[in-house]
C-alpha cells in the first residue's frame, strides 16, 4: 500500500514536496487554505530572483541541483517558468570576490569586470565599485511555477485542493498524523509535511521541538517601469562601498517591470492572518529614491508597491527536518523560492528516511 502524506500548505514548497513525493508513488493530499494564485503569502508574484551565486558552497550546490529540476517541471507541464537572463552582482570587491571564488570552485561561470565596464554593458544599472556576472542565473515566473507544481503533482496522482483551512495537527498513538480542517473533516495519514510560510510560528511550532524563533515580516518591494524591463538581469547591490543599506538591494525584470527591493527591512507581522498589506508611503519612497539614484534605467516616480511575507531564521539558514512522522519546511528567509524545485526533494528524502542536511535540522543554531 502507498505512503499516505497529507502536505498542509500549497506554496511553493509545499507543491514542491507534493509532485516530488507523488512522483516516487505516494498517495499524496495537499492542502491549501487560499485559492489558487493567491497573494497572502510568500509564493506569489511575477518574478522572483533564480541565481547561483552565494559566498557559500551549500547554497551554490542547492542552486545547482535545483536548476534542471526546474527545467524538469517546465517539461512535465509545458509551462516556461525560467528565464535566464544572467545576474550582475555589485559593490564591495570583497563582496563579490567571494562570490566568484565559491562559483568557480563549484564549476560554475562568472565574471569578473570593472564599474566602466559594467556600467557599458548594463547602463540601466550604475554600478558600485566592482561587479561579478554569473550567466546561470534570472528570474521564475512565481505564480506559474507554482501552479505547475501543482499540476505535475496531480499528474501523478495527487490531490490538491484549495480553500481547505486546517485547524488542529496532531500525532497518532501509531505514530500517524491527524489533520482536522475548519470544517470538521479529519484526515489520517501516515505522515505530514507542514510547509505554511509565515504560519509557521504558530502551526509548526507546537509540532516539533527545536524550531528556531522565526521572525515574520511583510516587504514591501515595487515595481518601476522600464521599456527593456524583461532584458534586465538579475541584481544584488551589496552594502559597502558607495552604498550603505544594511542587507542590500535587489532587483530583477518582470513581466510587471523591474522589481526592485530592500531585503529584510520590513516590520514584524505578529499574526499572518491580520497583517495590514496595504502600502507604506514612506518604504515606497525610499525605494523611489534609491531607483533616481542607482537606476538610471528606470522611470523613479512609476513606483507601484506590493506585500509580502518573509520568514526568517536567525542565522538566516532555512529548516527542512523530520521529527517522527512531521516533516517541517520553514524559514526560507527571502532567498528560498528559487531552491524550491530541489527543496520539495529534500522534503521526500526526509520522508523515504535519508538524512537531511546538518545545517537545516531543528535544534540549537
Amino acid at each position: 500500500m502507498a505512503l499516505r502524506v497529507a502536505v498542509v500548505g500549497g506554496g511553493v514548497m509545499g507543491s514542491s514536496a507534493a509532485w516530488h513525493l507523488a512522483a516516487r508513488g505516494a498517495d499524496v493530499t495537499l492542502l491549501e487554505q487560499y485559492p489558487p494564485g493567491h497573494d497572502r503569502g510568500s509564493s506569489h508574484g511575477s518574478s522572483r530572483i533564480f541565481r547561483l551565486a552565494y559566498p557559500d558552497d551549500l547554497y551554490v550546490g542547492l542552486a545547482q541541483r535545483a536548476l534542471p529540476l526546474w527545467r524538469t517541471l517546465e517539461e512535465q507541464t509545458n509551462t516556461s517558468l525560467l528565464t535566464l537572463t544572467g545576474a550582475v552582482d555589485h559593490g564591495p570587491a570583497e563582496a563579490t570576490g567571494a562570490l566568484h571564488d565559491e562559483l568557480s570552485a563549484a564549476g560554475a561561470r562568472s565574471y569578473q569586470l570593472g564599474a566602466a565596464e559594467a556600467a557599458e554593458r548594463w547602463p540601466g544599472l550604475r554600478i558600485d565599485s566592482t561587479a561579478l556576472f554569473h550567466p546561470d542565473a534570472g528570474r521564475l515566473h512565481a505564480d506559474r511555477a507554482v501552479e505547475a507544481l501543482q499540476t505535475a503533482a496531480e499528474l501523478h496522482g495527487a490531490s490538491i485542493q484549495h480553500g481547505v483551512q486546517v485547524n488542529h495537527i496532531s500525532t497518532t498513538e501509531t505514530d500517524r498524523v491527524q489533520i482536522v480542517t475548519r470544517e470538521q473533516e479529519v484526515l489520517i495519514a501516515d505522515a505530514a509535511v507542514v510547509a505554511v510560510g509565515g504560519w509557521a510560528p504558530q502551526t509548526a511550532a507546537p509540532l516539533v521541538n527545536g524550531l528556531p524563533a522565526l521572525r515574520v515580516t511583510q516587504e514591501q518591494p515595487a515595481h518601476f517601469t522600464a521599456a527593456d524591463a524583461l532584458d534586465w538581469p538579475s541584481f544584488i547591490h551589496h552594502p559597502g562601498a558607495g552604498f550603505g543599506v544594511a542587507g542590500g538591494v535587489y532587483g530583477l525584470g518582470s513581466d510587471d517591470g523591474v522589481k526592485v527591493g530592500f531585503h529584510a527591512v520590513g516590520p514584524v507581522v505578529e499574526d499572518a492572518y491580520l497583517r495590514d498589506r496595504s502600502i507604506d508611503p514612506a518604504a515606497l519612497a525610499q525605494l523611489q529614491a534609491y531607483a533616481e539614484r542607482w537606476l538610471p534605467g528606470v522611470d523613479a516616480a512609476s513606483a507601484e508597491g506590493l506585500t509580502c511575507l518573509y520568514t526568517t531564521t536567525p542565522d538566516h539558514n532555512f529548516v527542512i527536518d523530520r521529527q517522527g512522522p512531521i516533516t517541517v519546511l520553514a524559514g526560507f528567509s527571502g532567498h528560498g523560492f528559487k531552491f524550491g524545485s530541489v527543496i520539495g526533494e529534500l522534503a521526500a528524502d526526509l520522508i523515504d528516511g535519508k538524512p537531511g542536511i546538518a545545517r537545516f535540522a531543528l535544534g540549537p543554531r
